[in-house]
């Protein structure tokens, strides 16, 4: 663990927003709000499984696993082992990964989906050996525990009034593009539900699209295509539902000549950040992941150790398959180069210096960045 990490390790905030996302499908599966009980009550010796989505988007790495690890570490004075592995967004691999965490007999799964419907059967399987699942991130389908994200609808309407506030009086003079993630990850669809709740009827969407895994890649040749649909000259802002497709974005207006547009983001990646600080991206989304992490760790250890969850989650969530699940939803802010002090350099996410490289160093000095 880097100092970055260490300071990045914040207090937890634990009051949250109450959601209830709308449940379909059959027969429902309670969450319940402590670990099965058939589960002995367990010591600080307990056996977490980590198991995260992709590597593509900078965050699982460099701040979710480390914070997680962390924490679990400090709430078990050391003697808890953390089991991890990522999925690398392949839902066939996360499936056998759970398989292996459940050979391997830990006490509690932390479990980021790469798909939420098709991880249902393992969450199920894993329940069925008493090991608890915590949702992380992502609300998995399935007999889950406990389930601590972000108000992702909140997320995207924070977007997309940033957006509208970057247009101005020019929302209907042109068209933008819509980015959204992949159909997969259910948070994508309430990311693009909530910035729809503030575009619809402000703006003229020239094009929208999925985004396959969330790929920058992917992004920037749904990009070149509607840049060629629409015209160079109609494109008036562009919502990108993170930033590393915000990457790909600006990469294909770059090369088709466009800029001074505003193209959001969402994660607060150092390389979204370094865009902010120069313009090339409008804003990103922070979001505080020493703050989910921390959660995630105190659900986990509790689950773990057969403990009541009620004084960590106030809230519930109901999935397409769990009623009532113990939840913590984690508030968000919108990242502009404005804040850029009191948001991720403040809460040791970056210092200015990792910020402010030699290629940066004259749009930080710009903007008293230092």
């Amino acid at each position: 663990m880097n100092t970055r990490m260490r300071r990045a390790a914040v207090a937890v905030a634990v009051g949250a927003m109450a959601v209830s996302l709308a449940a379909c499908g059959s027969a429902k599966e309670s969450g319940g709000g402590s670990s099965s009980s058939s589960a002995a009550k367990k010591g600080d010796a307990i056996k977490v499984g980590l198991l995260l989505p992709e590597n593509k988007t900078a965050r699982y790495e460099k701040f979710d696993k480390p914070l997680i690890e962390k924490k679990i570490k400090e709430l078990t004075g050391n003697k808890a082992t953390l089991e991890y592995n990522n999925a690398r967004q392949d839902a066939n691999l996360q499936a056998q990964q759970v398989d292996t965490m459940i050979t391997d007999k830990v006490d509690v799964l932390i479990i980021d989906a790469v798909d939420s419907k098709a991880i249902a059967n393992s969450v199920k399987k894993a329940n069925d050996q008493g090991i608890p699942v915590v949702a992380y991130d992502r609300l998995a389908e399935g007999p889950i525990k406990a389930y601590t994200s972000f108000d992702n609808t909140a997320v995207g309407k924070t977007q997309g009034e940033a957006l509208l506030k970057a247009l101005g009086g020019n929302a209907k003079k042109g068209k933008i593009v819509m980015m959204n993630g992949a159909v997969t990850d259910p948070n994508a669809a309430q990311f693009k539900a909530g910035a729809h709740s503030v575009l619809d009827g402000k703006v003229n969407v020239g094009r929208e699209y999925d985004t396959k895994e969330w790929s920058p890649d992917n992004a920037n040749a749904n990009m070149e295509a509607a840049i060629t649909a629409l015209g160079k000259k109609n494109l008036i802002g562009v919502y990108s539902a993170n930033d590393g497709m915000a990457g790909g974005i600006i990469t294909a207006l770059k090369a088709a000549g466009i800029s001074n547009i505003p193209v959001t983001g969402q994660d607060a990646e150092l390389a979204g950040v370094q865009r902010i600080v120069t313009g090339e991206q409008y804003m990103s989304v922070y979001k505080s992941y020493p703050q989910e992490a921390d959660v995630a760790a105190q659900m986990a250890v509790a689950l773990a150790q057969g403990k009541s969850l009620d004084t960590i989650a106030k809230d519930k969530v109901d999935s397409p398959t769990a009623k009532q699940v113990p939840s913590v939803l984690v508030p968000v802010v919108a990242l502009t180069k404005d804040n850029i002090k009191d948001t991720v350099i403040k809460d040791g996410i970056y210092t200015p210096a990792e910020i402010c490289t030699p290629q940066f160093k004259a749009a930080c000095d710009k903007i008293g960045l230092k």
